[in-house]
């Protein structure tokens, strides 16, 4: 009896052994070949990029589908379509799940759906992030509505987990209709050029309801979706990039809401002089700079991952660390734009800054604004909304937050970029700071426009009016004499006078009023 127990037991672990080499192989050789024809990896050669070297586990590999009479009983592959699991990244635990396209085509059926539920809530439940590499061809039509209604339990596990563990997207194929809102649900959304496609209709269903002719690419391709559609966070030229651009996000993150962000220890000093921030600002009021410089030049090693690059330029956002210490970053880039607030540079900064909120990372803010973007264009389109977006994520956020003038900082666009009045707990300014209503031009045309229009030479008392202005109000101080300002700082001092205070700020702690949620100007 214990020798034929013995040789059963064999003959099953072969039989485990072929069901998991079917499993671990389920796509065609020609569907293989397809896919590396278009340069994509597959399924599992992402996985293997992404992940630590031999921590993945897989579960669910011997699912299959259940869809009887609708097509597909002759091809029921193990996985159904999706590869899912937990491993690690930098020794940190992940949940993971990667659509296989080469099994019928990575689409959605309730197999797969559910797959994809269950590692939403191992990460939900466990506190760790969520990563989907996302491939398919969206819902499987063979299975009608039962396709649509697991769709909907990722929409709604999506929802759930927002603010409470990290969920990132990675679009690496396409991704079409229904499966492009749990991308739009999560917090980053990576994309490659070339490859990557996302759209709620694709181009034939374009051209034949408005007669628009246009390719995959220009519709949903990645540059489309990073420069226009303020869609794609991250770009890669490449999919072996983009997978370790995601494991440097993943850096600066902590597991959920309740974690500090990882900490790290730098070479680089925190008490390390900025001399050349003497020289950043030039002298003529209207003349551009580059703030990615000045971020450069005070975080830990000059290392800074910028979000939506490509997008709302004339704002900047991204991760650093500032004496070993994660700090989300937003800066009007005065280069671009002039550093004007706009509709999409209020919704790119709004987005962070709740991000940054939901995850403990402190805020560090350089201004240098000189008002909202004029015109119809943006005032039918809602700046008024949109940017009071922007100013609802920083009353709301209980994170440390810390405030820099460098330059500009006039009317409701310096309020709105985490003034004292709104909440932040330290402003502080640099000798070039101007702090007023509006820029000296246009305040001499409104206060003193009678007297100019009876001046006997109105360029000169023009000038006269505007130089007075400028010693009055383009400094610092009357700000400072009101506490509006805390410190006038000598810019070289600027990354030891953050570090020092982003170390002091570390322990505060604020409650808002207890409500079911706020009612954000969406």
């Amino acid at each position: 009896m214990v020798e034929t127990s013995g040789l059963d037991m064999q003959a099953r672990l072969e039989d485990l052994a072929r069901k998991k080499e079917q499993a671990r192989s389920a796509g065609t050789e020609r569907a293989i070949e397809a896919q590396r024809a278009k340069g994509k990896l597959t399924a599992r050669e992402r996985l293997e990029l992404l992940l630590d070297e031999g921590s993945f586990q897989e579960l669910d590999a011997l699912v299959r589908h259940h869809a009887y009479g609708s097509g597909l009983d002759h091809n029921r592959p193990y996985t159904d379509g999706v590869v899912t699991g937990f491993g690690t990244i930098d020794g940190r635990g992940v949940w993971v799940y990667s659509q296989d396209f080469t099994v019928i085509g990575g689409s959605l059926g309730e197999a797969h759906a559910a797959k994809i539920h269950k590692v939403q809530e191992h990460a939900l439940k466990t506190g760790k992030p969520l990563i989907g590499l996302c491939d398919g061809g969206g819902a499987r039509i063979q299975e009608g509505v039962v396709a649509l209604n697991g769709f909907g339990g990722i929409f709604l596990r999506n929802t759930r987990a927002s603010g409470v563990i990290p969920q990132i997207s990675v679009i690496l194929g396409p991704s079409a209709g229904g499966a492009v809102y749990s991308p739009a649900l999560t917090d980053f959304v990576f994309m490659v050029q070339g490859t990557s496609h996302m759209y709620i209709t694709g181009p034939d269903v374009v051209k034949t309801v408005t007669g628009e002719e246009v390719d995959h690419e220009q519709l949903g391709g990645a540059m489309t979706h990073a420069t226009r559609s303020g869609v794609a966070s991250f770009v890669a030229p490449d999919e072996k990039s983009c997978l370790e651009d995601v494991r440097y996000l993943l850096s600066f993150l902590p597991s959920n809401n309740i974690e500090e962000p990882p900490s790290m220890l730098s070479s680089d000093t925190t008490d390390r002089p900025c001399p050349e921030l003497r020289e950043l600002v030039p002298t003529r009021p209207n003349q551009p700079y580059d703030m990615k410089q000045l971020i450069a030049a005070v975080v830990d090693d000059g290392e800074y991952l910028e979000y939506f690059t490509h997008w709302a330029a004339n704002l900047t956002c991204g991760f650093a660390r500032i004496g070993g210490r994660v700090v989300g970053i937003v800066g009007n880039q005065p280069s671009v734009l002039a550093g004007v607030l706009n509709i999409d540079a209020s919704e790119k900064g709004a987005r962070f800054v709740r991000t940054c909120d939901a995850f403990n990372i402190p805020l560090v803010t350089f201004v240098d604004v000189p008002g909202f973007m004029p015109g119809t264009d943006q005032e039918f389109g809602g700046i008024i909304r949109h940017g009071a977006k922007l100013l609802y994520a920083y009353c709301e956020a209980t994170v440390p937050r810390i405030q820099v003038v460098v330059r500009k900082a006039y009317g409701g666009a310096y309020l709105v970029m985490d003034s004292k009045s709104i909440g932040t707990d330290l402003s502080f300014a640099w000798p070039s700071a101007e702090l007023a209503v509006m820029g000296p031009d246009g305040a001499v045309e409104i206060v003193h426009r009678r007297e100019l229009a009876a001046a006997e030479d109105p360029l000169a008392r023009r000038a006269e009016l505007v130089a007075a202005y400028t010693e009055r109000f383009s400094n610092p101080y009357i700000a400072a004499a009101r506490g509006y300002v805390d410190e006038v700082i000598d810019p070289a001092d600027t990354r030891a006078v953050l570090a020092r205070n982003l170390e002091m700020l570390a322990s505060k702690r604020e409650d808002l009023p207890k409500r079911k949620h706020g009612n954000i100007p969406l």
